[in-house]
C-alpha cells in the first residue's frame, strides 16, 4: 500500500485551474486555466516551460498524446485543438461545430480522437485531417465526458441524466447502460486490467462497475460533497479521488476503505491525476494552485 506526502505547490496563479494531467514519461504536467490558457510544467523544476494560447472560452479537457509529443484540448469555443509540446505551436484546430464540446480524448493510436457534444452525440475524428470519422447518437442526455478503454475497443460516455453508457467502437452500438448514480456523473476511469470502471458523481459517491455485466460492484460514500475525479493507481489496488470538500482521498479497492486523506488546498478541487509510475499525485483547485504529492 502506498502513502503520500506533500511535495509542495508547482504554481500559484490568480486564475483557477480547470484540469491537470501527467505526461506519459512522468516528467511534465499540463494544466488548463480559466483564463483560457494551457500551460506545461516541468515537475522536477516546478516551473512553467510552455504556454499554449488560442482558445477563447473555457477549456473543458486537456491531455497529452500517448507518445507525449502533442497535447489535445477542447473548449466551449466549439473547437478541438492539437498542440506541439516543444514549440507550443497549434497544429490543427477542428472548428465549425454548432454545439458545445464537453470532452475530447485520444484513442491509444494517438491519431484518433473521441469527442462528446451537448447534443447527445459522440464523434470520432482523424486529427491528421480534421475530418469526422463516425457519429454516435447516445440514449442519454447531454454527455459530460467520454473515455476509451486501453485497447481502444470501448467508449464510455458519462451523462447529466445520471447514467453511464458503454459503446462498442466498431459497431457503434450500446453494450451496457450503467444506472445507480442519483445525480450527474462527472468522471470515470478504466481499471488497469480493463475489467472495471470507476465513476464519481454529484451524488457524493464513487462507484465501481463490472464492464461486461454492467453491475455495480462497490459504492463508496465518504466525501461530504460532490466527487470531481476518481482515478485508479497503476497497480489497480488504490483509488484516488478529489472533491469540493478541498481534499484528495486514497481508497483501498479491495476493502472499500479510506486509507489516507491529503489536505493543503483551501478551495474546491477541480481535478487529480496519478503519474504513470504511480509515485506522484497531482491535484488542482479553484484556489489557483497545483499541488504535488509524493510517495512516502
Amino acid at each position: 500500500m502506498k502513502y503520500f506526502k506533500p511535495l509542495g505547490k508547482i504554481c500559484v496563479n490568480p486564475k483557477y485551474v480547470n484540469r491537470v494531467r501527467f505526461s506519459p514519461d512522468n516528467n511534465k504536467i499540463v494544466a488548463a486555466f480559466n483564463d483560457n490558457t494551457i500551460r506545461i510544467y516541468d515537475i522536477k523544476l516546478k516551473t512553467e516551460i510552455q504556454s499554449l494560447n488560442g482558445h477563447s472560452k473555457t477549456i473543458m479537457s486537456v491531455q497529452f498524446s500517448p507518445n507525449g509529443n502533442t497535447i489535445l484540448s477542447c473548449s466551449r469555443d466549439n473547437t478541438i485543438r492539437l498542440w506541439d509540446v516543444n514549440s507550443g505551436r497549434e497544429l490543427i484546430a477542428v472548428k465549425g461545430h454548432t454545439n458545445h464540446i464537453t470532452s475530447a480524448r485520444f484513442l491509444p493510436d494517438g491519431n484518433t480522437v473521441v469527442s462528446a457534444f451537448d447534443d447527445n452525440t459522440i464523434r470520432l475524428w482523424n486529427m491528421r485531417s480534421g475530418k469526422e470519422i463516425i457519429k454516435l447518437v447516445t440514449l442519454s442526455d447531454t454527455i459530460n465526458d467520454v473515455k476509451f478503454s486501453f485497447d481502444g475497443q470501448i467508449i464510455v460516455a458519462l451523462s447529466f441524466d445520471n447514467t453511464i453508457e458503454i459503446f462498442d467502437v466498431h459497431s457503434g452500438k450500446t453494450i451496457n447502460e450503467l444506472k445507480g448514480h442519483l445525480d450527474n456523473v462527472l468522471n470515470s476511469r478504466f481499471s488497469p486490467n480493463g475489467c472495471s470502471i470507476v465513476s464519481c458523481s454529484s451524488d457524493n459517491t464513487i462507484r465501481i462497475w463490472d464492464v461486461k455485466t454492467g453491475k455495480e460492484i462497490q459504492k463508496l460514500k465518504v466525501h461530504p460533497y460532490q466527487v470531481l475525479d476518481a482515478i485508479y493507481s497503476p497497480d489497480g489496488q488504490t483509488l484516488i479521488s478529489c472533491s469540493d470538500d478541498d481534499t484528495i482521498r486514497l481508497w483501498d479497492v479491495k476493502f472499500g476503505m479510506e486509507i489516507q486523506k491529503l489536505e493543503g488546498h483551501f478551495n474546491d478541487l477541480t481535478a487529480a491525476d496519478v503519474s504513470p509510475d504511480g509515485n506522484i499525485i497531482v491535484s488542482s483547485s479553484k484556489d489557483g494552485t497545483i499541488w504535488l504529492w509524493g510517495q512516502l
